[in-house]
């Protein structure tokens, strides 16, 4: 392939009507384009905007018509300012759908718009050809024009790596027609290959491996030095400026005096062109088969990513869902009436569990005092203490300091020491507490419902008497839910006493409500959940409670289950703690709260 059908001196366009004139004799009409070249003008001005951001420059025609005046696909004119283009390139597509000003529209016509980037690299970077060409050797000066074919896609990459599989692209676009019909032969042949393919390597458009049959059999042709020594050469090459004409001169000197030296010696197979176009052949196709893999590869991200988007989207949506479900049950279960409600929040008067109210004991008041003392003792904070240095005051001097400095001085060099220390103390604020209790009231659970009243009143007073913003809660429930105390920052002044007869249990939607009302998946306070249960459910009213109780343990907040008779079943991401005496919960639960508390940072 020769370079300079890309890099073009000044030419002048053929007659439009000398195609035409040859019909005038023989009746036949005109021939008639497949589309007409003033339907292509609007395409040539969207890709000379494009060609704005793809080169920099804003000096610059493009033309898009059928066919070129350089008979290349496309070809850059530096003095012209022109970069034209052959409309074949986008074949099958007609210019109505050809639209290049809207980002992504490449996509259509990916041979074409490499070809073009190509282009852009060489108006972009092939600077030194304005004049130095014309006025060389015309057989450097052919050499230089070739080395800059990958020196300027090489430049181009630096500035836009994205454009990489556009560039090669064009590699599989202008390289391989002229292959079979090159304008140089034999060992010139081999090496103007090796320089657009190999060269092209060196530059990071192609692989090492993708080009490794064309490299064994330009080392067979050319044999392993004189390769050796034109890879350096387009090497040095890549490292030149887009102004240095010299130094491209200069090496385009070394590779025709690198070729004269050895060409007479090395044999030149027969098929040497048929050798060089199978190896082409193998070099696309491998190129072919990566980019078809890098494709499959981008394409199976995209999907995976797309899919995570999906399943991320649809777990928010699941779980504002489930907070607004959470909050519509906390709001009907802490009615101000304190009426039982149904699962769907509808009153459910005849399962109401409460049989009434009583007085604190003078033991329960002990108690509560007991635990209000232990909370605050765990939920105590040493102070935090900050100690900074400085050369200046305010600050405690330091003396060793302080002389250390003056040595300095002394010294003459600049004082480093800083011999004042300042100790800064600051107050770690106690952590409130939010403790919910949920408590089984189905027919097994009656021998609870004493010692569980009264360790909701206790925990609810020693709460109340320990951080104003601490807040307790207490649910009943079976397959109706009945509010016990409420999350209020005022203690209840009497205990609620009630029964256990219900049947089937509700302990999902229970601990939404608690977890609503006392923000028991938020950090920043001691969290504590409750539930005193045998655990006798259903498949599911297990799953839906399990589900629950996982999600606030995750989220920190500490899961206690308290059992009373042997043969209760573990709910899973619970503490289990068995009683066997069930006038032990309250002191159990007083203890847990108190770790709670103790544990939060």
């Amino acid at each position: 392939m020769s370079a300079h059908h890309h890099v073009q001196s000044p030419a002048t366009a053929p007659d439009d009507d000398a195609d035409l004139a040859r019909w005038d004799d023989d009746g036949a009409p005109p021939a008639q384009p497949r589309s007409s070249p003033a339907a292509w003008l609007r395409v040539g001005a969207e890709l000379g905007d494009r060609l704005v951001a793809l080169s920099g420059r804003q000096d610059l025609l493009v033309t898009c018509r059928p066919g070129t005046r350089s008979g290349a696909p496309a070809a850059f004119f530096p003095d012209l300012g022109e970069v034209e283009f052959d409309a074949g390139l986008f074949a099958p597509l007609q210019p109505h759908e050809v639209n290049p000003r809207i980002p992504g529209d490449e996509e259509k016509y990916p041979a074409a718009w490499g070809v073009f980037v190509h282009e852009a690299a060489h108006a972009a970077h092939s600077r030194w050809t304005d004049q130095a060409a014309a006025h060389a050797d015309p057989r450097v000066a052919e050499a230089a024009l070739l080395l800059e074919e990958s020196r300027a896609e090489g430049a181009h990459l630096t500035r836009r790596p994205t454009d990489r599989t556009y560039l090669r692209t064009s590699a599989r676009t202008l390289v391989m027609p002229d292959i079979a019909n090159p304008t140089v032969h034999g060992v010139h042949h081999a090496a103007s290959v090796a320089a657009l393919i190999l060269g092209r390597r060196d530059a990071g458009i192609l692989d090492a491996g993708e080009t490794k049959a064309l490299a064994d059999l330009c080392e067979q042709v050319l044999g392993a030095d004189l390769l050796a020594t034109l890879t350096g050469i387009w090497t040095a090459a890549h490292q030149c400026d887009d102004h240095d004409a010299t130094t491209m001169l200069a090496h385009a000197q070394e590779w025709c005096d690198a070729l004269d030296a050895a060409a007479p010696a090395l044999p030149v197979p027969e098929d040497l062109t048929d050798l060089l176009s199978g190896a082409v052949v193998v070099v696309m196709d491998s190129m072919d088969a990566n980019d078809r893999a890098d494709l499959a590869a981008q394409a199976a991200a995209a999907n995976a990513m797309a899919s995570q988007a999906k399943a991320q989207a649809q777990d928010r949506a699941q779980q504002a869902g489930q907070r607004r479900k959470a909050a519509a049950t906390a709001k009907s279960v802490f009615n101000p009436r304190g009426a039982t409600v149904n699962p769907d929040g509808t009153p459910a008067p005849y399962d109401n569990p409460v049989t009434g109210t009583r007085r604190p004991t003078a033991a329960e008041q002990t108690a509560a005092a007991q635990l209000s003392r232990a909370l605050r003792a765990a939920a105590y904070r040493e102070r935090t203490e900050e100690r900074t240095t400085s050369p200046t005051p305010p600050g405690r001097l330091n003396m060793r300091q302080a002389l250390a400095r003056d040595a300095q001085r002394a010294a003459g060099s600049t004082p480093t020491a800083e011999p004042f220390t300042l100790t800064r103390r600051r107050s770690t604020p106690t952590p409130p507490l939010r403790v919910g209790i949920a408590v089984d009231v189905s027919g097994s659970m009656r021998a609870a419902c004493g010692p569980v009243a009264s360790a909701a009143w206790i925990v609810a007073r020693a709460a109340a008497l320990t951080d104003p913003d601490s807040r307790t809660a207490t649910i009943a429930y079976d397959m109706s839910l009945t509010a016990l105390t409420r999350p209020t920052h005022r203690a209840p002044e009497r205990v609620t006493t009630f029964d256990a007869r219900g049947g089937n249990h509700n302990l999902g939607d229970a601990l939404d409500a608690l977890d609503h009302g006392l923000d028991l998946s938020r950090p920043g306070t001691g969290r504590l959940l409750v539930v005193v249960t045998d655990a006798k459910y259903t498949p599911n009213e297990t799953a839906n409670a399990v589900t629950r109780i996982k999600r606030l343990a995750t989220a920190g907040c500490a899961v206690l289950q308290l059992t009373l008779t042997k043969d209760s079943l573990h709910l899973p991401g619970t503490t289990l703690l068995h009683l066997p005496r069930p006038s032990s919960a309250p002191a159990a639960i007083a203890k847990a709260a108190t770790e709670a508390i103790r544990r939060t940072r």
